[in-house]
Order: structure tokens, then C-alpha cells, then sequence
């Protein structure tokens, strides 16, 4: 490895290739300002579990998120020539305790994040089948049409007709009739598009994998971000300081004018309970059932406020880390305070719990249409917030793409993840861990093209993310005692680092609470399986490949060679940490329960 601070690549041809030295901490701010807009990602199913206390859970995750970043910051700082982000910085504290821990924190960062894509492609392929493949309402002129011209096909004594008034008991005929012929001209003017699947797989344990619609165009807006993003990290800053002030700023326009205007109904806002059940939509109690689902909301909402840490993904990319660091994670996070805690304080100020409970805010369809009403009741203002909508999602895929495959280069490069992952293209762009990303993320989109896989995806992706930030924030610690001689750029008070371990094991409860939350009582299980995935992967590299030694590179920041990994002077603490952690997890699984 240089002196100079270039992060340089050998490959087996003798042909060197590096990321570049292309941003400033303002190109690093561009590329994480795609965080914001993943708000809109779980805004109604948030306000689902967690009724009229949602604002605050944004609130209470968002200056968590913040107050976390600090540690963050100071970690990244030490670590000038490393890119991936902060759990690359602090697996490092967790080599000389460890070899399996620091791969593991890698990993499930990097899966947490990663599903960003999916998920945010298949709700922009929603957006887009509505536009061009509209489903008629009941209400439209198409369907009172077809009924005027169809509907007589259907009597007292048609098997439909006779279904529903034994599924809906008390309907009058005369209502079951109309019901049908609606619902059947509904169906029968539905676009093929719409309905469409070339075929699906059903996976024992995981779910079923829809080949549909949604899966093709998703697909296609995942090949436009990786060609942007095949030309390297400046690129992509410019790409997504276009996109960020076209997104941002009407954003902010819905969050503050409802706030202005005097259409916030604080009734809305006030009597801050969870509800009785989960999308239920009647005021519950502080019992067991109701901290539950308040803490399920905790739970998925750090999946969102705590992103803007990916602006320190790109130490080794930026002309001057020392500098940039600190700034780039610092505005991040001053960004994303001003939405996370204006946008869903307006939109339940506007909708009401029982109003964010409708279907198309739930699953994210009809999330643009909402926001066009918070500020006119336009149509054309409506189909604006639509393009925006989808923009927004741009913007966060690119930043999610950006970010992870970093993380997969960087894993790769210090002797945790498969080789080819370190491959850099003549741009700098690291292109096989992108491809990894695109493969990976195209087996999620048909898990997610179907509306019930979609929160499952978020869930168990948000496992990984929980444990990541649980060793990183104790990372900080570690680092404090078995580093106290690197020098630091910024460095945290001594009681924010503190603090911030307390958080971690905050974390660790929200893991062992939340993830049953999310109507799947084996989300935790299944997260946990898929972060085991990287055990035998690392032992393969490291012990077949590279014989126990990691490269000498992956430790030079901590002024460590040759394979020595350092003194253990935290002594028992980090395993102590682990095992409280662990106690944490299992507690709170087995103690909190859904209501009912």
C-alpha cells in the first residue's frame, strides 16, 4: 500500500486500478442526501404499529440516529485510506477479539442496506404501472359503462352474488348485486399489464418469487442506476445533487406549508398512544402489547434514520478525509433531522393515524397522491408529486448502490469477502460488487413485487442493520482502549462515546422486540440465518485462500503488520458486551408480546 493515500488494486494481470480522490465532504453530503426520502419508504406502516405515537417514534429514531453518528465520525476519521462505510472502520476494533465478528458486522451491514434497491424499485415500478396501466375505481365513468352494458348478467341467483351475501352477512341483495357487478368490471377492465406474471417460486422458509410486472420494470430502473454509477463516484455526486435539490426541496415544501398554513389538525397529534392492535386503528394503552408495537416501530423506522452514516462510505474517494469525515456525516445528519422530524409530524398532522392507515400509504402506491394533497388539490399538482415520487426513489437507490457496494470492495480488499469482489473499473467504480448488489437485489425485487413480501424483505434486512450498529457503537469503545494512539481528526467527548454504548444496547432491545412486530414471528430467525451466511464465506477466504494471514494493508492504519493483530487491553469487556447484548436479544423476544 502507497504512502500517498491512494487506495490502489493489483490485479493478477499487473494492472493497477483505484478509487479515486474525487470527492469533497459537500460530493459525500450529494450521495448520502438519498436518506431523506426513505421516510417515504415506511411512513404508513409505521404509522400502522405504532397509531398516534408515529411522529414521535421518527423523532425519538432520528436524534438516536444522530447522536450515533458521532462515534461513527470519530472511527471513520482514524481510517483515511479504507472505504465501505462505518462498520468496516469498527470491525477492525473487533479483529484482535474475534476474526468471525468483524466479517459479520461487514455482512449485515451491507445486507441491510443493499434490499434499499429492491424495495425502492419495486415501489417506483408500482408508480410507474399506475401511470401507464391505471386500474379504474369503482367510481369511474369506465365501469358505470361497462356495468350499464354487462352488469345484468348478474342476479339473485348468480353463485358470485349468493358468495358475497353469505361472506358478508345482512347485505341486501340489491347492495350484493351491485357489489359484484363492480367489482367485476374492475376486473374486467384491469390492464393485462397489471396482472401479469411470466411465473413464480415458492422458497420453503423465505417466501414466493414473483416474475411478474413489477419484477421486469424494476429490473430496468436497476440497470439505468448501475450504468450512472459505472462511471464512478464523481458521476454519481453530480447525478444526485441534481436529483437531491429537484426532490428535496418540494419535500420540505410539503413538510412546512401544512405547518404554516394551519392544516395541521393537533387533535392529530396529541394523545400519544399506540393503537389497541396493529392496523387496527383504535387508541390501545401503555401495557405490554401497546410498548411492543411502539418498539416494532423503533424498530423498523432505525432502518431509515440511522442511514445517513453512509456518508462515510467513501474515506479512501475523498481528496481530503481528515477534513471531509466529519463534515459529510455531520450535514448529512443536520439533513435528515429536518425531514424525519417535519415530514411525518405534518403528514399525521394533515391524514390522522386512522387516515395514514389507507392501503395505498401502507404499502407506498399511493404515497405521492397524498403528498400532492398536503399542499393543493391540484390534479396536476398530484401528477407532479408522482414524477417527484419516483425521483425520490432514484435518489435513494443511487445512494443505497453507492454505499454498499463499497462496503462489499472494501470487505473484499481486507481479506473478509470473496476476491473478486475488489475489482475496480477504469472510472474507479467498484463494478463486480455492484454486479453483486444488481444479482442480489433482483432475487429481493421478486420477493418484494408482491405486497406481502415487501415489509418481510424490510424486516429481516433491518436485523442485520441492528446488529451492525450494535458492534460498531461498541467499536467505539474498543477503539478508545486498544487505539488510543491513532490519531483522530475529530474525536467525540468521552460522554458522548459513552452514551452512544448505552444506545447500542438499546438497539439490542429493539432487535429482540421489533422484529416480530412486522407479522412475521420469524423475522428474527431468519435475519439471524442469513448473517450466519458469512461464517463459512470468510473461513474459505480467509483460512483456504489466505492461509490465516489478512493482507498487510487491511491493518496499516492501525500502524499493525505482518499479521499481528495488537494487544487485547479492553480484556474481557468486548466479550462481556456480547453477552449482555445477547441476554438483550432473547429477553425482549421472549417478554414482549403482540396485543391480542
Amino acid at each position: 500500500m502507497p504512502s500517498d493515500n491512494t487506495a490502489v488494486y493489483s490485479e493478477s494481470s499487473g494492472e493497477s486500478r483505484k478509487l479515486q480522490r474525487a470527492l469533497d465532504w459537500r460530493g459525500a453530503f450529494w450521495v448520502a442526501a438519498g436518506v431523506p426520502p426513505l421516510v417515504l419508504f415506511s411512513i404508513g406502516g409505521i404509522a400502522g404499529v405504532a397509531g398516534q405515537a408515529a411522529f414521535l417514534v421518527w423523532i425519538i429514531s432520528m436524534i438516536m440516529g444522530f447522536s450515533q453518528s458521532f462515534t461513527y465520525a470519530e472511527i471513520a476519521g482514524m481510517f483515511g485510506n479504507k472505504s465501505g462505510g462505518a462498520s468496516v472502520y469498527g470491525a477492525t476494533a473487533w479483529l484482535r477479539y474475534s476474526k468471525m465478528i468483524a466479517p459479520l458486522s461487514v455482512w449485515c451491514n451491507w445486507f441491510a442496506w443493499s434490499p434499499v434497491l429492491s424495495l425502492g424499485c419495486a415501489i417506483a415500478a408500482g408508480y410507474i404501472l399506475n401511470a401507464l396501466f391505471a386500474i379504474p375505481t369503482a367510481e369511474s365513468q369506465v365501469v358505470a359503462d361497462w356495468i350499464v352494458a354487462n352488469g345484468a348478467q348478474f342476479t339473485a341467483e348468480s353463485p358470485a352474488v349468493l358468495d358475497y351475501i353469505a361472506a358478508n352477512a345482512g347485505t341486501s341483495v340489491a347492495d350484493a348485486i351491485a357489489a359484484v357487478q363492480s367489482t367485476a368490471a374492475i376486473d374486467a377492465l384491469t390492464p393485462a399489464a397489471r396482472v401479469w406474471e411470466a411465473f413464480n417460486v415458492t422458497i420453503p422458509g423465505l417466501g414466493t418469487l414473483h416474475f411478474n410486472s413489477t419484477f421486469v420494470i424494476g429490473a430496468i430502473l436497476m440497470l439505468i442506476i448501475f450504468a450512472i454509477q459505472h462511471r464512478g463516484i464523481a458521476s454519481t455526486a453530480r447525478a444526485q445533487k441534481v436529483l437531491a435539490v429537484v426532490v428535496l426541496v418540494p419535500l420540505f415544501l410539503v413538510g412546512i406549508v401544512p405547518i404554516v398554513t394551519g392544516s395541521i389538525d393537533y387533535m392529530n397529534v396529541t394523545d400519544i398512544v399506540p393503537p389497541s392492535v396493529a392496523y387496527g386503528g383504535d387508541v390501545g394503552s401503555w401495557n405490554i402489547g401497546g410498548w411492543t408495537l411502539f418498539l416494532g416501530a423503533l424498530y423498523i423506522a432505525a432502518w431509515s434514520t440511522y442511514g445517513f452514516e453512509t456518508a462515510v462510505c467513501y474515506t479512501a474517494e475523498m481528496k481530503d478525509p481528515a477534513r471531509d469525515t466529519f463534515k459529510a456525516i455531520f450535514f448529512s445528519g443536520l439533513l435528515c433531522m429536518i425531514f424525519y422530524f417535519m415530514i411525518p409530524f405534518s403528514f399525521q398532522g394533515v391524514f390522522g393515524a386512522a387516515g395514514m392507515l389507507d392501503p395505498g400509504i401502507v404499502d407506498g402506491s399511493g404515497i405521492a397522491q397524498a403528498l400532492g394533497s398536503m399542499v393543493s388539490s391540484s390534479n396536476v399538482v398530484t401528477q407532479i408529486f408522482v414524477i417527484l415520487m419516483i425521483m425520490a426513489l432514484f435518489l435513494a437507490i443511487m445512494t443505497a448502490m453507492a454505499g454498499s457496494s463499497r462496503t462489499l470492495y472494501q470487505g473484499s480488499r481486507d481479506g473478509w469477502l470473496p476476491r473478486y469482489l475488489s475489482h475496480v473499473n477504469d472510472h474507479g467504480a467498484p463494478t463486480n460488487a455492484m454486479w453483486t448488489d444488481l444479482v442480489f437485489n433482483l432475487i429481493l425485487l421478486a420477493l418484494a413485487s408482491d405486497a406481502a413480501g415487501y415489509f418481510y424483505v424490510l424486516a429481516i434486512s433491518n436485523v442485520g442493520y441492528l446488529t451492525f450498529n450494535f458492534l460498531n457503537l461498541n467499536a467505539g469503545w474498543i477503539h478508545r482502549i486498544d487505539s488510543s494512539h491513532i490519531r483522530r481528526p475529530w474525536k467525540a467527548p468521552n460522554w458522548l462515546i459513552g452514551f452512544n454504548t448505552l444506545l447500542a444496547f438499546v438497539n439490542a432491545l429493539l432487535l429482540g422486540a421489533g422484529a416480530k412486530v412486522w407479522g412475521y414471528d420469524g423475522a428474527l430467525w431468519s435475519g439471524v440465518a442469513f448473517a450466519a451466511l458469512i461464517l463459512p464465506v470468510f473461513w474459505y477466504r480467509h483460512y483456504m485462500q489466505d492461509g490465516g494471514k489478512f493482507p498487510p494493508e487491511a491493518l496499516e492504519d492501525l500502524g499493525l503488520s505482518n499479521g499481528d493483530l495488537g494487544e487485547r487491553k479492553a480484556g474481557f469487556l468486548p466479550y462481556l458486551a456480547l453477552i449482555v447484548g445477547a441476554c438483550i436479544v432473547l429477553w425482549a423476544n421472549w417478554f414482549f408480546v403482540l396485543p391480542g
